[in-house]
């Protein structure tokens, strides 16, 4: 073994490691700091709707109105506590997934190994480091024995980083194999990790979308309410009324006016997706965030681990006799070895010899029973753990494929020697004793490192010098699998004669095959950029790991289609604001990229008007996350830091997910402007009949206790049934809305303001008619009452869809609405036929030809809308990216040179 040393040091005492502690600090990052229940709650009430309830319901009991204030009050209350009970499940969720795991770390304190909690690491403290372990803080190793680190969660590469005395170890890496000691430099916030935490506090949080709207929304509504007051108050006067009576009813009217049931149902769709998204493994942190992710444009994603399975997996294998695909990918076992051309695999006997190289010349290992030891790298499959170095996992996992378990060889071999391997011979080697007694020695290493070591080649049988032929061959082969972005490693083997093993005896192999291994993309992201592509939403990976191995990704997923470019991080630096944000437009890979580049580029993304949506898992990634108008992280595999920062935590981290959330997104927004059409499309109703019939000089047309009860069978279950509204199956079709698109686009506020005209003079006409006819004034009430209820619970149902007529609608797709609708009228019909509810609400019983002109009037409104309709313009679907053009095949692997058979 190769082992590194500094002077040796016994540690801290117990003495001078608390006055470290009450001199720096704990060990710990800081973190946002934990939100009150009872700000949480008060909160709720921001909104600039709410506000206008409160103010309502104040006028409410200025004019005797208690009944109206006190629904107005249940309604504000139920809003907040669902909005309260969401956020403080989400948080007391975050706690938990915390918990989980409690870190510590093993320490030399005065010269006794101690194992304490990874907070209580202190500067100066020697930590004692092996395979497995997460590195507590930031250290200079005073001690080093082959070990390396996995560093994927700071630099975002998959491949581990061999670690020399007096290089560092930072916070929250881990070390994949080999041991040592190292003596820490900084804890907490001062550390990498702490640093990237830091830039996350600096990060300013905006309104989402959904809450400008609303906000919107909410200002429009007030300025309507005032100017609704003023102008019947200034009529009355200029009629001669008394100015006091004219201003109660302009009071009355604005209260009407208010959609009070808009923030409880906006709040309760928005749980009620949380729900759903939730059982398919997405957790929202904030209900606003669900309609956020529905305008994403740009999805900008890591590639270790959130594109990738952060699994290297063997998908190539080259002997000189033939050339094989392995098929399956991650820690799988499931996979076989698929002849191309050639020898088939159970024939090629130089693919016997480099499997059984890659079983033997290894350091990892596989357990099929049982799990190892929670200090040791762990990673779990379905039916085994693997501990080690990623690269010498996917061997071992290449080996079992071809029938070489380490049980089998076990008993075959006994290993007697090693060379380790180390990042400046970039080789590796055993010595096996067989059952016969001879000596074998494997190797295993960088291609062009094993090759010059090789002065043999076995082909077809037999064991022959190497030619000139054979090497341009092996280079061309290695080069042509690098192009290819994968990890290529050389292997040979040869006997020797009795007697232990050095790098001395590291010549005159005979060469037998290359291996080709990568990171593999994970299943489900194909589809998921697909999907992606047909929504107009554009995919962009960003990942520190080298430009080849991005770019063999991108296009392998399709993520990188013609006209997309790739930049570095080196380009980045070179390019200021203005020009990345022009570069950012084309570019769809992004490698070799730092924390602030990534800040960088999604402000460029935003800063050009895109609604940004960034995922990710490490470190690295949260303060992009933060920056990004969405931000989702991986529950499993995230660290504490990015899911603080994330706003959606993919719990079964899985990038398909994110983009069912998009989906998810898109249809409560959808949902959202429905209910909003069919809330303030009756209001507008409800006003118009008010306010027209008083400018007619017609007798008040509804009393307060009526407009009650409108409100209460109309705005509630009806709405709220509308919200669970299931999608168009055309969500993931649309382009993504504009960052700045107003709630009311596309033609929506002229379609309420028509339809609420519809609503409020088919009300005036059913009172004008009834009185005409000889009906009393309570009879021309309850018929308008009538028609008033009975126009608004169709209209709901002309609010399914934006692109359809009710004639075209299947009214029983949402069989909560039906049922909402029919209880609805039958209470409306019972408030007019029943004895004692007729008393309560002041309405009397309708003749034929009353309850005649009631239907009449509200079934002309869907007629109207419906040859309106009839000139409306169809809604178009854009097309998939893929029938643009086709993404040009990556290259494939070159033909043997001469004296081989063609086995490509």
């Amino acid at each position: 073994m190769r082992r590194e040393t500094l002077p040796a040091e016994k540690g801290l005492s117990a003495q001078e490691a608390r006055k470290q502690l009450q001199r720096f600090g704990p060990n710990r990052l800081v973190q946002a700091k934990k939100v009150k229940p009872l700000v949480i709650f008060a909160s709720q009430f921001k909104d600039a709707l709410v506000g206008i309830l409160l103010a309502a319901t104040v006028l409410s009991v200025v004019m005797g109105e208690i009944s109206e204030a006190v629904t107005i009050m249940i309604i504000v209350f139920l809003n907040a506590l669902l909005g309260f009970i969401q956020e403080f499940r989400t948080e007391k969720t975050l706690e938990a997934l915390k918990k989980m795991a409690a870190p510590s770390a093993k320490v030399l304190r005065g010269g006794v190994e101690e194992s304490i909690p990874s907070d209580e690491v202190v500067p100066d403290d020697i930590l004692i480091l092996e395979a497995g372990d997460r590195v507590a803080a930031d250290a200079m190793l005073l001690e080093s024995v082959e070990l390396y680190a996995d560093e994927s969660i700071l630099t975002g590469e998959s491949v581990s980083v061999k670690k020399d005395v007096r290089s560092s170890a930072f916070m929250g890496t881990v070390v994949t194999r080999g041991h040592g000691r190292a003596k820490v430099t900084a804890t907490g916030m001062q550390t990498e990790m702490g640093k990237i935490a830091g830039m996350i506090e600096e990060i300013d949080e905006e309104m989402t979308p959904l809450q400008k709207r609303l906000s919107q929304l909410g200002k429009f509504i007030g300025i309507g309410c005032l100017i609704i007051c003023a102008v019947v108050a200034l009529t009355g006067i200029v009629r001669g009324e008394n100015p006091f009576d004219m201003l109660l009813t302009g009071i009355s009217l604005s209260v009407a006016a208010v959609p009070e049931g808009l923030p409880a149902i906006v709040t309760i769709s928005l749980a009620l997706a949380v729900s759903r998204m939730l059982k398919r493994n997405a957790l929202i942190r904030k209900l606003a965030a669900v309609e956020t992710l529905g305008c994403a444009g740009v999805i900008c994603s890591d590639k270790t681990g959130t594109i990738t399975e952060n699994k290297m997996t063997v998908t190539a294998v080259i002997t000189p006799n033939g050339v094989y695909e392995v098929t399956g990918t991650g820690y799988e076992k499931s996979g076989v070895f698929r002849s191309i051309k050639g020898a088939s695999p159970r024939q090629d006997e130089c693919l016997t010899e480099l499997l059984q190289t890659a079983a033997l010349c290894n350091n990892a290992h596989l357990y099929t029973q049982g799990r190892s030891a929670f200090q040791r790298l762990i990673i779990e499959s379905d039916d085994f753990s693997a501990s080690g170095e990623p690269t010498e996992i996917a061997l071992l996992i290449a080996a079992s494929k071809g029938g070489f378990s380490e049980q089998t060889l076990a008993r075959q071999f006994t290993r007697e020697g090693e060379v380790p391997f180390s990042s400046e011979r970039k080789a590796m080697s055993v010595l096996a004793r067989l059952q016969d007694g001879r000596n074998k020695v494997l190797i295993k290493g960088a291609a062009d490192v094993v090759i010059k070591k090789c002065a043999y080649i076995q082909k077809r049988g037999a064991v022959m010098p190497m030619g000139d032929d054979d090497l341009c061959w092996v280079n061309t082969q290695t080069e042509n699998m690098a192009k290819n972005a994968l990890r290529v490693l050389g292997f040979a083997y040869k006997y020797k004669p009795e007697g232990g093993l050095s790098e001395k005896d590291e010549h005159s192999f005979i060469f037998v095959g290359l291996t080709g291994m990568i990171d593999p993309p994970r299943k489900e992201v194909y589809d998921a950029i697909r999907v992606c592509r047909r929504a107009g939403i554009r995919p962009v990976m960003i990942t520190g790991d080298h430009a080849l191995t991005a770019e063999a990704i991108a296009r392998e997923i399709k993520l990188l289609t013609p006209g997309d470019g790739v930049l570095t991080g080196a380009q980045l630096d070179r390019m200021d604001d203005e020009a990345l944000e022009k570069a950012a437009a084309k570019t769809a890979v992004y490698a070799r990229v730092t924390p602030q580049h990534k800040l960088r580029i999604v402000r460029a993304l935003k800063k050009a008007g895109n609604i940004v949506a960034m995922t990710g898992d490490g470190v690295n990634d949260a303060p992009a996350i933060k920056e990004a108008d969405i931000g989702a992280s991986m529950g499993m595999n995230g660290t504490d830091v990015t899911k603080e920062a994330a706003s959606l935590i993919l719990l079964d981290d899985n990038f398909a997910t994110l983009v069912a959330a998009v989906e998810e997104g898109r249809i409560i927004y959808q949902n959202i402007r429905k209910f909003i059409r069919y809330l303030i499309s009756c209001n507008i109703g409800e006003v118009l009949t008010m306010f027209i019939g008083m400018l007619m000089g017609l007798p008040v047309i509804l009393l307060p206790i009526q407009i009650l009860l409108v409100n209460l069978v109309t705005d509630g279950l009806p709405a709220i049934a509308l919200g669970l509204e299931p999608p168009e199956n055309d969500e993931m079709t649309r382009k993504p809305r504009p960052k700045n698109e107003s709630i009311f686009s596309n033609g929506l506020l002229t379609t309420i303001i028509f339809r609420g005209c519809i609503i409020g003079l088919a009300t005036l006409a059913t009172f004008v008619t009834v009185t005409k006819y000889g009906g009393s004034v309570e009879a021309a009430r309850s018929a308008s009452l009538l028609t008033l209820i009975f126009s608004q619970l169709i209209h709901v149902f002309e609010c399914k869809s934006e692109k359809k007529n009710l004639f075209q609608i299947n009214i029983f797709s949402n069989i909560r609405l039906v049922l909402s609708v029919l209880l609805s009228g039958v209470i409306a019909a019972a408030a007019v036929y029943l004895p004692p509810l007729a008393g309560l609400f002041k309405t009397v019983s309708l003749t034929p030809f009353q309850l005649l002109a009631v239907l009449g009037y509200t079934f002309a409104g869907p007629v109207i809308a419906w040859i309106v309709s009839l000139f409306k313009p169809k809604h178009t679907t854009i097309d998939p990216p893929e029938q643009e053009g086709v993404v040009p095949p990556a290259p494939k692997l070159l033909p043997p040179a001469s004296g081989y058979d063609t086995i490509i």
